[in-house]
């Protein structure tokens, strides 16, 4: 009731109203503000491409596609065949990271590089930059290892003085190529279709470091689809 006396024995004050103004509500601070939607969603956006880009990046580092183009590799590969490439088997350590590894004792030898999981081995399919124009991606079969001395005699080819039995090229080719040692950190190569095929015998040898990994799988077409076999050559005299 208006007028009634306040515990301190004050008479109440008034409220007072301007004519035609409506009732003010809380102040500005006290009123809840609308939860926005958007922030959370832009920021889990952000957190999946992230995560994509982080995956993409780690699969990329182990696994690479390839697209078999031309016949040189004729019958074991054929063109327009898409394959998966292995990188993760040919890593090795060289520069920095070997000294690395010789001053904790990981590593006692000498060669200026190593394979922890093995390295390429005779009869692997690999992937690898074309030495005379590092833009193109070769592949080829190693035939010969850093050390190794090949021959090729009329299309029969000899490692270290054994003649190697190869039951997967097409055609015995008919050119020859005189004894020679491959270099350290380098490989002797040669594609299964041998009368048709750019490679060690036409431009030499291939430097380590423009390998790029081992064929893994053929995923198209899906009657090629499957695991590829490395069929390691056999020497017979």
């Amino acid at each position: 009731m208006l007028g009634q006396p306040t515990p301190d024995g004050n008479p109440p004050e008034e409220e007072t109203r301007v004519p035609g103004q409506a009732d003010v509500g809380p102040a500005e601070s006290e009123v809840p503000q609308p939860h926005s939607g958007f922030r959370p969603l832009i920021i889990e956006i952000i957190q999946t491409v992230l995560l994509t880009l982080v995956i993409f990046l780690a699969v990329r580092s182990v696994v690479q596609n390839f697209k078999v183009d031309g016949s040189s590799m004729e019958p074991t590969l054929h063109t327009g065949q898409y394959l998966l490439i292995n990188k993760l088997t040919y890593f090795h350590l060289e520069g920095l990271p070997l000294q690395i590894a010789r001053d904790v004792g990981l590593y006692r030898g000498d060669s200026a590089s190593i394979f922890p999981f093995g390295g390429p081995q005779r009869g692997d399919i690999i992937v690898f930059r074309y030495p005379g124009g590092p833009d193109r991606d070769f592949i080829k079969r190693v035939i010969g290892l850093p050390g190794d001395q090949v021959q090729i005699d009329h299309g029969r080819v000899y490692v270290n003085g054994v003649l190697q039995h190869e039951d997967y090229i097409r055609a015995v080719p008919s050119y020859s190529v005189p004894p020679e040692r491959v270099p350290e950190g380098q490989y002797f190569v040669l594609g299964d279709n041998r009368p048709n095929s750019s490679d060690s015998h036409i431009w030499g040898f291939v430097p380590e470091a423009n390998i790029i990994g081992k064929a893994w799988v053929s995923y198209w077409p899906p009657n090629d689809w499957g695991v590829l076999a490395h069929n390691g050559i056999a020497g017979s005299q």
